[in-house]
């Protein structure tokens, strides 16, 4: 009942949002979204929110009885052709406008519907759901917290065993397994370990080269505990480093600790990435460092907000984020250190991936 009345406060939320676009119903269509909104986990579902009363949640028969124990709050449809199904259902209800999710529904859906005879006008929503999604309750964080404790947990089993001649494909299995094992539901994603040169690609798929004395090696691991992701990224050195290694090392570790320190409740997201990424560019790497500083973390590993691009707007309290600068040099190779956190208000943000950030030397 707990959970049923946090979904149904969600929804009500979005309902809200939803009248504000003068917008009778949304139509959401997210996966992600309609679990934040529902609890029901699917492949296939939809939720037609009106701006006022009932939700109506379609789905197909794999998951009607899911359904109908997990959300015995919304009117159920079961059908496999979930989204022409709700909105011939908001146009027999006599719903004449209804916001839909741009970013999610594709051009030939968004076609299908349109084409659909006396259906109502289907105007964009927004990224209308996700707004709401980047704040996150206690109960979303403490399971991002669990997430980054695995994960932590399971970076910490593997570092040992890592050695001359183990394949960057081992190393990534061996951790993977090692997140399962240590409580994960699933992968947050599919785990980055480059090595050596494979360093300088941000996000190279893990192979056959074998680790070697003298490599910085870059690992990009994260466990989901709950539907919820964690990410985190760690560098170390299998033997002892160079200069240059040392050196690049150092300049990211101290962008990131700006880039975390700047990420106050109140602060822009210009303003944290310009405190990672002028610090990396003063120390002459401007261009080798191409990706953002960093993203929202939650039911997805990469939500908004987004720290980079451009991006505006300002970080509030309670909203999880990472902070990701990193160094790539082209044939040498590269180091990136990424923390998951939640912004708090007026201090320091609460640190979640608590695996140490000095450079290991394996």
């Amino acid at each position: 009942m707990l959970m049923q009345g946090l979904h149904a406060a969600r929804r009500e939320r979005a309902q809200q949002k939803t009248a504000a676009l003068s917008a009778e119903a949304a139509l959401i269509t997210s996966r992600a979204n309609v679990r934040y909104l529902t609890g029901l986990i699917s492949s296939n579902a939809a939720v037609l929110l009106p701006a006022d009363g009932p939700g109506v949640l379609a789905t197909d028969s794999r998951y009607a009885e899911a359904a109908q124990r997990d959300c015995p709050d919304l009117e159920l449809v079961i059908d496999r052709y979930i989204e022409p199904t709700l909105v011939r259902l908001a146009a027999a209800r006599g719903l004449r406008r209804v916001a839909f999710e741009a970013q999610d529904l594709t051009v030939q859906r968004h076609q299908e519907l349109a084409a659909i005879d006396g259906g109502p006008e289907l105007v964009a929503a927004g990224r209308l759901v996700e707004e709401l999604r980047a704040m996150k309750d206690e109960t979303e964080v403490g399971l991002i917290a669990r997430a980054c404790a695995i994960t932590c947990e399971a970076l910490a089993f593997v570092l040992p065993a890592i050695r001359p001649g183990q394949t960057e494909r081992d190393l990534a299995i061996a951790l993977e397994r090692a997140m399962i094992d240590h409580g994960a539901e699933a992968l947050a994603f599919d785990t980055i370990v480059a090595s050596g040169p494979n360093g300088a690609i941000p996000h190279h798929t893990p192979g056959l080269r074998p680790l070697a004395t003298g490599d910085l090696i870059t690992i990009d691991c994260g466990a989901r505990y709950g539907g919820y992701h964690a990410d985190m990224t760690r560098t170390v050195a299998l033997g002892e480093p160079a200069a240059w290694q040392r050196e690049i090392y150092q300049i990211v570790a101290a962008a990131q600790q700006a880039g975390v320190e700047a990420a106050i409740a109140g602060t822009d997201v210009s303003t944290v990435e310009a405190a990672a990424r002028d610090l990396i560019a003063d120390a002459g790497h401007a261009d080798h460092f191409g990706h953002g500083v960093g993203h929202g973390v939650g039911l997805e590993v990469h939500e908004d907000p987004t720290i980079g691009y451009g991006k505006t707007g300002k970080l509030a309290a309670g909203v999880p984020i990472t902070v990701e600068p990193g160094i790539y040099l082209p044939g040498k190779g590269g180091v990136r250190i990424e923390d998951t956190l939640v912004v708090r208000a007026h201090r320091a943000p609460g640190i979640l991936t608590t695996t140490t950030k000095e450079l290991l030397v394996l």
